[in-house]
């Protein structure tokens, strides 16, 4: 059975353009003009996923503190137990990474990429609102087609910075951020107990705390929490530093002796046997 096609879809279909390298979706316009057709097709257009992560950062007295969860969700499974969100970039500058796992894993590594390119032609550390800059107009050409949200932190000669990127492409530069299906938990610890030049010790019990509370508020966020300390010597990256779920003891048996339970009644049938069939089979 040929289904004729819209006029509108032909163009999207007969025109070729070069790729370029980078994400391609040169089927979004297709699909749409398909989901306009859909009651007489009979398609279904794709249900999006549920994701689930919990991010922050905040800027504290000598440089920035990113943290994250370590658990990676497809719908309601739980895909990954120790998954790594937080992305290195360069030496001082890392990001946190939400949404969709692989557009936020390979979105960071090509924005590292373009970063060090940058850096060797200009012959000077990259700053990190030049890394905001790069990645923001690569999120916006996409129009939210990748769904990463990402929070980058990092120290250059002007100091520490810290910045939001959406999916499609907006920015919001703030003291104290929080991305991700936990984030109204973790927003909520910021502004009750975030305060200007904080010590470090105190900087990261409130990361560390407003990633936890991600976590017990979200059925998405789990495991236990990643931290990355970036100062101007450089950036240290903790992995695993807590574990905000553990697996319980058992305190006591559960075992119980025959007759423990009573019977309120008891029924015996006898069954017959009607028909027996015996097949051989050849098993040579």
């Amino acid at each position: 059975m040929t289904v004729p096609l819209s006029s509108e879809l032909l163009p999207a279909l007969s025109v070729s353009q070069p790729l370029e390298g980078g994400f391609i979706f040169e089927n979004c316009l297709r699909n749409s003009s398909l989901e306009k057709q859909g009651s007489a097709l009979s398609l279904q257009p794709p249900i999006p996923r549920k994701t689930g992560t919990t991010i922050a950062g905040l800027i504290y007295k000598d440089g920035v503190i990113l943290g994250a969860d370590r658990r990676a969700t497809d719908d309601m499974v739980v895909a990954d137990k120790n998954c790594d969100k937080i992305h290195f970039i360069t030496d001082k500058i890392y990001c946190c990474g939400a949404g969709v796992a692989a557009d936020a894993e390979y979105v960071t590594r090509l924005l590292s990429s373009k970063l060090h390119l940058h850096a060797m032609s200009t012959n000077r550390e990259p700053r990190v609102c030049t890394a905001n800059r790069l990645l923001k107009q690569m999120l916006y050409r996409y129009h939210g087609h990748i769904g990463a949200s990402v929070i980058i932190g990092g120290v250059d000669f002007r100091g520490p910075h810290l910045y939001s990127v959406h999916p499609h492409g907006s920015t919001d530069t703030t003291p104290h951020t929080a991305l991700g299906s936990g984030a109204a938990q973790a927003t909520a610890l910021f502004e009750d107990r975030y305060k200007p030049n904080m010590e470090l010790e105190e900087a990261m019990k409130l990361v560390t705390d407003s990633v936890t509370a991600g976590i017990f508020g979200d059925l998405g966020s789990g495991s236990g929490v990643d931290l990355c300390i970036i100062t101007r010597e450089g950036a240290r990256s903790l992995r695993g530093y807590t574990n905000a779920e553990t697996k319980g003891k058992r305190l006591a048996s559960y075992r119980y002796p025959r007759g423990a339970t009573a019977v309120m009644g008891e029924t015996v049938r006898h069954l017959e046997l009607v028909e027996e069939t015996v097949q051989i089979m050849d098993i040579e």
